[in-house]
Formats: C-alpha cells, structure tokens, sequence
C-alpha cells in the first residue's frame, strides 16, 4: 500500500468547517482558523486526521506552508481509499 499526494486549496477564516470533494477532483478545506503562526495548517491535518481515522503522524504538508494551495502527503492510504472517506460529507 502506497501514500496518496492531494492537491488541496484551503479557505482559512472560513464560516464553514469541512472538507469538499467537486465532481473533477478538486479538494477544498474550509478552515475556521486564521493563516497565523501555523494555526490553519494544524487544523488541516486535525481535520484530515479525523475525516480519515488516521493518526496526524501519517498527515504532511509537503509544498505550500504559507499559501493557499498545499499539497498533502497521506501515509499508507491509497487515492481510492482516500477519496472515498472524503466524499462522505463533512464531520
């Protein structure tokens, strides 16, 4: 079993809280967090860590720190696996 790499966009400050799956793919997080001393990100990986059931140890931030646009690493899920826990509507 492999990892899975998301390319994700986060909306931090956000009045909704959850993780959104379009219909091409797109992964959006709305985050109730402010881009602050590494608040929003923390809450991503708490947010993937919960959607998915998995410990924040198997959660990375690999690209996009400090922006918008990130790029997650999951460890041990496959894309299939990933994607269908995320569909599954908001926590």
């Amino acid at each position: 079993m492999g990892d899975t790499v998301l390319d994700i966009v986060v909306v931090p400050r956000s009045s909704r809280h959850g993780i959104l799956v379009d219909d091409r793919g797109v992964v959006k997080v709305y985050l109730n967090s402010p881009p602050l001393e590494g608040r929003a990100n923390a809450e991503c990986i708490s947010l993937f860590s919960k959607k998915l059931r998995i410990g924040k140890s198997r959660i990375s931030i690999e690209k996009g720190e400090k922006g918008r646009n990130k790029r997650i690493r999951i460890k041990d899920l496959s894309p299939s696996e990933v994607f269908a826990q995320l569909r599954k509507g908001i926590p």
